[in-house]
């Protein structure tokens, strides 16, 4: 028999009341260090990671009201939407899924055909939305790149266009395949015509896009650390039956190996444009001043 018994005191529960609510979205874990960061922080440093520079994935309106000025820049061609031809049928019908992503990205594609200026300079730029079916290439993305270069060949401006792709669509079947050669030849008559295009690549650009016109530009610019490729690196190992190089399809490694002209960070990339459209354009008209 005990001589003393140790009695335990009942837990007191805490009302749920009494805990200050955690708001949503507070905290963003990065994909490359694996650190939790402060959301506000990531995103004042144009969302990239203070700790690693990892760059974030952003939508294409993001991009444009970066590199615009003031933010400000007019939507062209919007209302082109994407037919099913094949009546495709994966684990839903194509013409559901489009909609399912038409409702969550507010757009009609993947893509975005913009016209404003960049420090003065008149600019056509079509931004492609990879949370738009992974910014897969189908007949209406072809079509509006192409569209947007034959308005710059008419208008004698510049074109920018913003990569971020899992390549040609697979619910379209050739006629995806078809926009490699329609863009491409789109792109040789602005060549012809020495009209600049300049080709921006981010994470990821795959596929048809890398094989076409993405890496067609008069200046190829990647940024930080994007995945660009034409076939992914596992299926490249399966192929060859070898080991791939470090950082292989790492925009550092194309640029080591002459497939890209330089690699911009996020913040810098509006700066190196106005650069850019200065030595390939001369100055920019006297009537416009570039935004402060």
């Amino acid at each position: 028999m005990a001589w003393f018994t140790k009695r335990k005191q009942p837990k007191i529960p805490v009302a749920d009341e009494a805990r200050p609510p955690i708001p949503e979205g507070l905290w963003v874990k990065c994909e490359s260090c694996r650190e939790i960061i402060y959301r506000k922080e990531v995103v004042a440093r144009a969302n990239v990671c203070p700790k690693c520079n990892y760059h974030f994935r952003i939508s294409a309106r993001e991009r444009l009201e970066s590199l615009y000025d003031n933010g400000i820049y007019e939507e062209l061609d919007v209302g082109l939407v994407a037919t099913d031809p094949l009546s495709f049928t994966d684990t839903k019908p194509y013409k559901e899924r489009l909609e399912v992503y038409r409702r969550r990205t507010g757009l009609d594609d993947a893509i975005i055909n913009t016209a404003g200026r960049i420090g003065g300079y008149p600019i056509l730029i079509s931004a492609m939305e990879y949370s738009f079916m992974g910014g897969s290439m189908g007949s209406v993305v072809g079509e509006k790149i192409t569209i947007h270069a034959e308005r710059a060949l008419e208008r004698g401006d510049p074109l920018i266009v913003i990569s971020a792709s899992g390549g040609a669509r697979m619910q379209e079947g050739v006629l995806s395949l078809m926009q490699m050669a329609k863009i491409s030849a789109a792109l040789a008559n602005l060549d012809d015509a020495a009209v600049p295009y300049i080709s921006i690549l981010t994470d990821p650009t795959t596929g048809g896009v890398t094989a076409s016109y993405a890496m067609l530009g008069d200046l190829n610019i990647a940024e930080p650390r994007a995945l660009i490729g034409f076939a992914g690196p596992r299926v490249i190992e399966q192929t060859i039956r070898q080991t791939l190089p470090d950082g292989f399809q790492r925009s550092e490694f194309l640029l080591e190996h002459g497939m890209l002209d330089f690699i911009v960070e996020r913040k810098d990339m509006r700066e190196t444009l106005i650069r850019c459209l200065r030595l390939l354009v001369g100055e920019a008209p006297v009537e416009t001043a570039p935004a402060s």
